[in-house]
């Protein structure tokens, strides 16, 4: 009776270690490849529009076909900081004979989206010291993260493992082009 019971054990934790976790290995991953794809998407998206002083509805459709690609679905939020000069300056570059101090109003996801399919260019243009903000996260539960929910009971809405975000100044005026 104690070997059958033995054996019933070795049998079940050699199953264990032949597939599971294998398999947890593969998922892990599959979790960092799209980690690092939706990065690398991230800072290609703005750093585009870091450049050109522009988002485009192009790009944007383009930028949220390359991160669907890993198979995942996503919580994009963008943020852009626009550069409200003050009038009495004549130029958003440092001087000495500037009056005042510069400030920035902040447009959210939504208000972009509606700006930039709601116009019929299709663009919403920057100026140059306007910052743009872009966090990626993903909203569905990858295999990767149920195993671990399984395995080391990590619960929670908020856990989220494949993310990316990357910000930065624009550089150039979108009207320039």
């Amino acid at each position: 009776m104690g070997d059958t019971l033995i054996t019933i054990v070795a049998i079940f934790l050699a199953a264990i270690l032949m597939f599971v976790f294998p398999l947890m290995s593969i998922s892990e991953r599959n979790d960092d490849i799209a980690q690092l794809s939706v990065q690398a998407a991230t800072v290609e998206f703005v750093d585009n529009i870091r450049e050109t002083g522009r988002i485009t509805a192009t790009d944007y459709d383009s930028f949220i076909q390359t991160i669907s690609a890993t198979g995942n679905t996503y919580d994009v939020q963008m943020e852009v900081k626009i550069l409200d000069e003050n009038p009495g300056k004549k130029s958003a570059q440092t001087s000495v004979d500037k009056i005042g101090e510069n400030t920035y109003y902040t447009e959210y996801t939504s208000q972009i989206l509606e700006k930039i399919y709601g116009s019929s260019t299709k663009t919403m243009k920057l100026k140059e010291g306007d910052m743009i903000s872009t966090t990626v996260k993903n909203t569905n539960t990858t295999i990767g993260q149920m195993l671990k929910n399984f395995f080391y009971s990590i619960t929670g809405n908020d856990t989220y493992q494949i993310a990316g975000s990357h910000s930065g100044v624009v550089m150039a005026s979108g009207a320039e082009k």
